[in-house]
């Protein structure tokens, strides 16, 4: 399968925005072909057998071929450069083919409930055929075959619509497998599933669809950053010299290969300013050659004497003291006649524990700690990272 996907690329680059137009439309053309064949097939086998089940699944079928239209267009429009109206260009529009797609799975599944359930209140002999039973078994054939193309697909440009097609031939090839079983059923044990079978293969293209329009509807709300991608960001900016640390780092996506980001990267405060502005410019050019992300970066200049490193490793040790996920950064210290400012930001999951108060309240205690004299102004950062999975 990759061979023959790598074949219809001829080694374009994947992230490419004609790679994934001409990923599109390979999927999208593929699809609709052979859905129509497919919804063909399954409606004569359907009426030769009298089967709510295997009509509803040929109604499926025709489903995903305008699915598969979707696709097309989807990927067509979301190619388009940017304009005056949208200067981000207009990539989410392959997420919103994804969750077109994702709406017509659930219809499907809604209506196959309501036919399924009315089957079983009034149930009917269904009629054994060979040829239908050869239809349907080409059928799950037919969409495995969907399935292993459009994840293939889906894996080499990372794309959410092509994986909700490949769910959706999944899913498919589920339910039309269950449908065999219930006609040679019907056939060598006259057991009267045809409804219970329309409903299980319903629950299943819900299902489907329920997970296909998350994986969507994700992006377009604005998920977390990737951590596999937030960890080799930090690599390359903290792999430049004069950068101390790097922090606030937040991802905006506007659709594959269309991405913005910023961050704060730490600098010495006594370094040449000229000579830091051009380390900061040359890692936006890597960032962007590496990853095809518009970076903006911003420096903080930090003081790195021996009081403020100890202090600020005390007050580090206090956060993780508090709980081992918890970061500080941007600690800086400002000292009066009175009392000594320890000003830093704490960095934490959304969904912490403690509320940002309880948060500070914590940490001021264990700095008070330390001495009387110190006096905590703390800014609490949720992160925008994607948090690690158990």
């Amino acid at each position: 399968m990759d061979v023959f996907i790598r074949f219809c690329l001829r080694g374009r680059d994947p992230q490419a925005p004609e790679t994934r137009q001409q990923c599109g439309a390979l999927s999208g053309g593929i699809g609709i072909g052979l859905n129509l064949l497919l919804f063909l097939g399954k409606l004569l086998a359907g009426i030769a057998t009298a089967s709510i089940a295997i009509m509803a699944d040929a109604f499926n079928n025709l489903s995903d071929a305008a699915s598969s239209v979707v696709t097309l267009v989807g990927f067509r429009l979301s190619g388009q450069e940017a304009d005056g109206e949208h200067p981000f260009g207009h990539g989410r529009m392959e997420y919103l083919a994804g969750l077109v797609v994702a709406m017509l799975i659930l219809l499907v599944g809604v209506e196959l409930v309501q036919s399924s359930v009315q089957k079983i209140l009034r149930p009917e002999p269904v009629v054994f055929s060979t040829l239908s039973a050869v239809i349907l078994a080409v059928s799950v054939a037919v969409k495995l075959w969907m399935f292993w193309f459009n994840r293939g697909l889906s894996r080499l440009i990372d794309s959410a619509a092509l994986a909700a097609t490949a769910a959706d031939s999944l899913s498919d090839a589920a339910g039309t497998g269950i449908l065999l079983l219930g006609l040679l059923a019907g056939r060598f044990f006259a057991l009267p599933l045809d409804g219970w079978l329309g409903l299980a293969v319903a629950l299943f293209i819900l299902r489907t669809g329920w997970e296909a329009a998350r994986d969507t509807v994700d992006p377009l709300l604005g998920r977390p950053m990737d951590r596999e991608l937030a960890a080799d960001i930090d690599r390359i900016v903290l792999g430049h010299d004069n950068i101390l640390g790097i922090h606030d780092l937040v991802y905006h996506d506007y659709g594959p290969g269309r991405a913005m980001m910023s961050l704060h990267a730490e600098v010495p405060a006594d370094g040449d300013f000229l000579e830091l502005h051009d380390v900061i410019d040359h890692i936006e050019r890597e960032l962007k050659a590496r990853h095809h992300v518009e970076t903006c970066i911003h420096m903080d200049p930090v003081v790195r004497d021996g009081r403020t490193e100890a202090l600020r490793e005390q007050v580090a040790d206090i956060a993780r003291g508090v709980d081992p996920v918890l970061t500080i950064h941007d600690f800086r210290i400002t000292a009066g006649p009175i009392h000594t400012n320890l000003l830093f930001d704490v960095v934490v999951p959304y969904g912490f524990r403690l509320s940002d108060s309880q948060l500070r309240s914590a940490l001021a205690g264990g700095i008070k700690g330390l001495s009387d004299r110190y006096f905590p102004v703390i800014q609490v950062d949720h992160s925008y990272v994607e948090e690690q999975k158990a």
